[in-house]
């Protein structure tokens, strides 16, 4: 009977620490990556033509602002989360497909976001 009382305390106090672990949705955000990426690309290829080298990178400068402001304007944004880490450094991760609710525990995985399990004694 001791060691189940043990056991259930252990696994309390473990899953208990890893809810404190995980990191937490702070403001929900957009995103313009994707008009940006697509911004640059066709930016390179024209300015590359017209100018060379030079003419790229000036292309593609002008292609990443263009193309952000192309996607926002349209009001094709993605949804993005700013992120506050364990270490207290907070971040923005895209999160298209799912949503997530202000102040949720979340855990990063790679560059997704997945809601924090704290019903699971360790990892």
């Amino acid at each position: 009977m001791k060691s189940m009382i043990a056991f259930s305390l252990t696994l309390v106090l473990t899953a208990a620490g890893n809810a404190a672990r995980a990191d937490e949705i702070v403001a929900e955000t957009t995103d313009t990556t994707a008009g940006g990426a697509l911004g640059v690309g066709t930016g390179v290829m024209l300015g590359g033509a017209a100018g060379g080298p030079l003419g790229a990178l000036v292309g593609a400068g002008i292609g990443l602002l263009v193309g952000k402001g192309l996607q926002s304007a349209g009001g094709l944004e993605e949804r993005a989360y700013e992120v506050r880490g364990t270490d207290g450094e907070n971040a923005v991760v895209r999160s298209p497909t799912t949503e997530f609710a202000i102040g949720q525990q979340v855990e990063r995985r790679g560059s997704q976001l997945h809601a924090a399990n704290t019903s699971e004694a360790s990892r």
